[in-house]
């Protein structure tokens, strides 16, 4: 019997001097892996997969770069086993953003810190979750947001990140008015942390998921108390259980043809899934 696959996503905000440079350094490391990974001056983030030793050397590798070191601020690994390989090669390129989400006078806004004190750990999370006052959401895309959630979380409705943005404007007066703290949460922390700054740049009390939902599965044997549905990921897997498993669901199960952006996500995975 073959032993599985690991799957190991991670993200970093760290001022990169050279993300060229740097971008070599990473493809050197992550021979014999196959995933995605973007540099960019604001930082790293990617997923790769392989055999788990060979993921561990990568992880052990990257953590000691002089590029992304920092004892105090040690990169974080997301971990989950593969039945099918979710990347068919690897791809490591440069951008001018780790990830982009056009948010409004962005070059006004502090820069994100993954490590400050309004990330919770998945058990904080949990007895967050529990109050009454809080505002629970989504930022993910609405086709995630559909195929499973946190229990009574908020769904903007996201079609592109501009939905996102317009819900939290237009809802972020109420917000402040009656004092209700946003606890805000997306899959693995990284959008999250590019978002915090501007909504607190509206007056909003905001927490984050430490690690998003793929450490929260990842940490807690009873997720499944939390979450509903299956969680979607950006790779040949498609979608995991409360357990990190997968399920078998296909992209045509996830994506509805009749809108736009779901159109096209749905005929993308087509063709990755016929590259194979």
């Amino acid at each position: 019997m073959s032993t599985p696959l690991l799957h190991s996503s991670f993200y970093r905000f760290w001022p990169v001097a050279d993300p060229l440079a740097l971008a070599g350094e990473v493809r050197a490391m992550a021979q014999g892996l196959t995933g995605l990974i973007v540099l960019a001056p604001e930082g790293i983030n990617g997923a790769v997969a392989g055999a788990p030793e060979a993921v561990q050397a990568f992880e052990t590798a990257l953590q000691a770069s002089g590029s992304l070191s920092d004892a105090a601020r040690p990169l974080r690994f997301k971990r989950s086993t593969c039945v099918t390989p979710p990347f068919g090669r690897l791809k490591v390129s440069v951008k001018p953003e780790i990830v982009a989400l056009d948010l409004p006078a962005a070059a006004d806004l502090p820069a994100p810190d993954e490590h400050d004190a309004s990330h919770l750990s998945p058990q904080a999370w949990r007895e967050l979750m529990a109050r009454d006052d809080v505002v629970l959401l989504d930022n993910r895309n609405h086709f995630e947001w559909r195929l499973g959630r946190f229990r009574g979380a908020v769904d903007p409705g996201v079609q592109h990140f501009r939905d996102f943005v317009a819900y939290v404007e237009a809802h972020a007066p109420a917000w402040r008015a009656a004092q209700r703290p946003v606890a805000m949460y997306c899959t693995g922390g990284v959008r999250c942390d590019k978002t915090a700054p501007w909504m607190r740049s509206l007056g909003l009390t905001v927490f984050q998921l430490d690690g998003g939902i793929l450490n929260h599965l990842q940490t807690l044997p009873d997720a499944e108390r939390d979450w509903e549905g299956e969680c979607f990921v950006f790779d040949k897997r498609i979608a995991l259980d409360a357990r990190l498993q997968e399920t078998g669901t296909a992209a045509e199960a996830v994506f509805d043809p009749a809108l736009p952006d779901e159109a096209w996500r749905l005929a993308r995975a087509k063709r990755l899934d016929e590259a194979g």
